[in-house]
């Protein structure tokens, strides 16, 4: 199927990558959730539960931990919850921007057209979710550094192609690995696990349509675009994980704020749980030719290797 947007540039859809968003168009018609009338929103918090499994806590397996009450650590674990949701609505902004650039002018009788656009309307219900969990998480709204918010600006400003969809991929990635573990965990309070289900579920569609998109536009790609465009997938990356976790929850959670980011920065077990949950994805972005040796400095330094 071939196809000439205004400008006169020619998109050629191929097969697989119609029948990918075929595939995916119709899973969406029949698996996916109204977070208004699925999330129990009118129980008040209650504080016996975690806000996240504790061993994805950042202090988990450090002194710190040990030494902490287990109502300073569900408190803990309910902040970081809460830094990593409003982190996702920061980075599913930028994606939605992308997302709509990249397929602005095209065919839209092409499902991969439609699909976007499905998409787009998932992410928009995400970050009302994720908005709506964390202030019934009763945390404070938790934004990246200013230099990241910039970064953030520039990159969807000017990120396409493999480089976009590799990047919406990693963060996708790390959220997914970390989310199905909440979502089966029943320390985890009921309301933040059916959160992370509905987005477990409707993000695996999201990534094997980016994991599509990113092997599409790397076709034919030469060794100079590989390279730049693996920094660029490595840099957002480091920002995106890098923001997860803001330094201001240890501080909100009534901890000694300068021991906890000092224990958290050293914590070998977060650490290992990173590494463990970008498995898949390193692998995938290898096979891409999107694991450099300088894209492999940033994954190290983020912990993802």
């Amino acid at each position: 199927m071939t196809s000439v947007d205004p400008r006169g540039r020619t998109d050629v859809f191929a097969p697989d990558r119609q029948a990918v968003a075929s595939a995916l168009l119709d899973s969406a018609r029949t698996s996916s959730y109204d977070p208004v009338e699925e999330v129990d929103w009118e129980t008040p918090l209650d504080t016996a539960y975690h806000g996240a499994s504790p061993e994805w806590s950042t202090l988990y397996g450090t002194s710190y931990w040990d030494e902490m009450t287990p109502e300073q650590q569900r408190e803990l674990t309910r902040h970081e919850a809460a830094s990593v949701a409003s982190t996702g609505i920061w980075f599913e902004m930028i994606l939605q921007q992308m997302v709509l650039r990249d397929f602005y002018a095209k065919d839209p009788t092409d499902p991969a057209f439609q699909w976007a656009l499905t998409e787009i309307a998932d992410e928009c219900r995400h970050s009302i979710m994720f908005a709506r969990g964390a202030a019934k998480l009763g945390a404070p709204a938790y934004r990246p550094r200013r230099v990241v918010v910039e970064l953030g600006r520039g990159f969807k400003t000017l990120a396409f192609g493999e480089a976009a969809y590799a990047a919406i991929l990693v963060a996708e990635e790390v959220l997914d690995v970390m989310q199905r573990d909440w979502m089966r965990d029943e320390r985890v309070v009921p309301f933040v696990r059916t959160i992370n289900n509905i987005h477990v579920v409707e993000e695996s569609r999201h990534m094997k349509f980016a994991r599509q998109e990113t092997k599409e536009r790397l076709a034919g790609a030469g060794w100079a675009r590989k390279q730049f465009n693996a920094l660029v997938v490595a840099i957002a990356a480091y920002a995106i994980v890098t923001s997860m976790w803001n330094e201001d929850i240890y501080a909100n959670a009534g901890l000694d704020a300068e021991r906890a980011r000092r224990e958290a920065k050293a914590n070998e077990h977060h650490k290992a749980m990173l590494r463990s949950s970008c498995a898949g994805l390193m692998e995938f972005l290898h096979s891409a030719g999107l694991l450099t040796r300088a894209a492999t400095v940033f994954y190290k330094r983020a912990n993802l290797i």
